[in-house]
């Protein structure tokens, strides 16, 4: 699985003076925890919130002072107007032997449907799968290329890694192709069709 390693410093919370200079920095605060370690305060860098993989897991290696830990990217909380990083979560594997965790899905291929003028509609974009987090895979990788008009796929159609296990219900919609709409005639559409038939005549 791909890494990412960030260096990150220390924080003393509570201090908002601190908190408002940092930011202006580019520095967001960050909370290192896990089971059985000791929880860290720390600021981390923007550009490095900004340079983390999207559409796939990533592990992170986060260094503070010298500190090295092994995460897992928790959660980013966001401002209010949803664009701006103010808050990062990274849970520390070191303790860890199983753990649950969203995988996103990636969609291959062109489903047989849509060559038939149906459209591909994606319900879940990601699986949660229970394992090791040496075994976490970055993506689920599902060919929809034989999917056909009006055929769904179920979460239990999917086949995983060896050694992970998913979490969410076996009939869970994950992806289906939609036939196409039929076309209807409105009631004023079939009167100027008669009166143009009548005119012609």
């Amino acid at each position: 699985m791909k890494r990412v390693s960030v260096k990150l410093s220390r924080r003393v919370p509570g201090k908002k003076s601190e908190t408002k200079a940092m930011r202006a920095k580019g520095l967001i605060p960050a909370e290192i925890y896990g089971k059985g370690v000791e929880n860290v305060h720390a600021w981390i860098d923007m550009k490095d919130i900004l340079s983390f993989p999207h559409g796939e897991t990533f592990l992170v290696e986060a260094e503070v002072e010298g500190d090295k830990r092994v995460c897992i990217l928790k959660k980013i909380d966001f401002g209010w107007l949803g664009d701006d990083p103010v808050h990062v979560d990274l849970y520390d594997l070191s303790h860890v032997k199983e753990l649950e965790i969203e995988v996103p899905i990636q969609f291959t291929g062109k489903p047989a449907g849509v060559e038939l003028g149906g459209t591909f509609e994606a319900l879940m974009h990601t699986l949660t799968i229970k394992t090791s987090p040496q075994n976490i895979p970055e993506r689920i990788t599902v060919d929809v290329s034989s999917l056909g008009l009006g055929e769904v796929l179920h979460v239990r159609d999917i086949e995983v890694p060896e050694g992970c296990v998913v979490m969410d219900s076996p009939e869970e919609t994950v992806a289906l192709v939609l036939e196409p709409e039929a076309e209807t005639t409105t009631e004023e559409e079939a009167a100027a069709e008669e009166e143009a038939t009548a005119t012609s005549e």
